[in-house]
């Protein structure tokens, strides 16, 4: 099929690389505009873009796709599908109906499940046994589109990384079977009833309150890790917290309970085991300590 691929971060690549390996011929690629990144703050194309470009397949970045002129350039195109992940633009109706059989995206929930943004991040916040991937026929709304298929994972103790590299693997799979399946139309979309929203993660979000329990402060370390990275702050300075554990101690909410680290929260007790410091790569918490010590009684913010 001549596809069109819209995406831009890192979990849209397995996407691209799974409709390229299946035989399809994607004619165009569609990414977010280079950012500046690095200490440099240098311009830096997106995953999908430097994807796209090792496989020679054009790449468009536009600012946005309202205008008539990139609605007209799109249609030209003539794709039998647009296929989406994580791109990061809303589609204008023009968009979603130019391809002969439309959108299709990749959706890091099971919808209705958590529309929107941070699906991932919402789902391990929450406190949710299980998540998955769901392929959606786009339509005007933020995924509120029918579902053509879906698989499910158990979330256990994953991150937020580790959980976004195993669903972009699994949508890949997906996808690949629903273009196979497309032209003779024997999945028939379900539509969404009773959705749940994903808000974006405000960065203020990641700060560590410990007057909450102990068990949704682990699971806030877990869907901020690896980015931005729950944290607290100690003699002014921001410490992130990448992993965590629960330890069944109880004390004043905020303080330390021993010399390990070991921060008593509203209910039982939060030990950081991966941290790191501003401008330092991240480290076991006794390696931090063995520089930094935080000793028991201490008051954490």
């Amino acid at each position: 099929m001549r596809i069109i691929f819209m995406g831009t971060p890192e979990f849209a690549v397995p996407v691209l690389e799974a409709v390229i390996a299946a035989g399809h011929q994607v004619i165009c690629a569609y990414s977010q505009p280079p950012r500046p990144a690095g200490r440099g703050k240098k311009l830096q194309p997106s995953p999908v873009h430097l994807a796209a470009e090792a496989h020679g397949i054009e790449v468009r970045t536009p600012v946005s796709l309202k205008p008539q002129e990139e609605k007209d350039a799109f249609a030209a195109l003539g794709a039998d599908v647009a296929v989406v992940a994580a791109y990061g633009l809303l589609l204008p109706v023009a968009v979603l109906e130019a391809p002969e059989y439309g959108c299709l995206n990749v959706h890091a929930s099971i919808l209705p499940r958590w529309r929107g943004a941070a699906p991932i991040q919402r789902a391990i916040l929450a406190g949710d046994p299980t998540t998955g991937v769901t392929i959606m026929q786009m339509e005007k709304g933020l995924d509120t589109g029918p579902m053509i298929l879906t698989r499910t994972t158990r979330i256990d103790d994953k991150t937020a990384g580790e959980l976004a590299g195993e669903l972009s693997a699994l949508g890949a799979q997906l996808m690949v079977e629903v273009l196979e399946d497309l032209p003779r139309r024997r999945a028939q979309p379900q539509p969404q009833f009773g959705a749940t929203h994903a808000a974006k993660i405000d960065k203020a979000e990641a700060r560590l309150d410990f007057t909450h329990g102990a068990a949704l402060l682990e699971r806030q370390v877990r869907a901020f890790a690896p980015r931005p990275g729950a944290f607290f702050e100690f003699e002014g300075e921001r410490i992130r917290v990448l992993a965590a554990e629960v330890i069944g101690r109880e004390g004043v909410a905020g303080t330390t309970l021993d010399d390990d680290l070991t921060i008593a929260c509203g209910f039982s007790a939060l030990r950081p085991t991966i941290v790191q410091r501003a401008g330092k790569p991240a480290m076991e918490t006794a390696a931090m300590l063995r520089g930094k010590p935080i000793p028991a009684g201490t008051e954490i913010r």
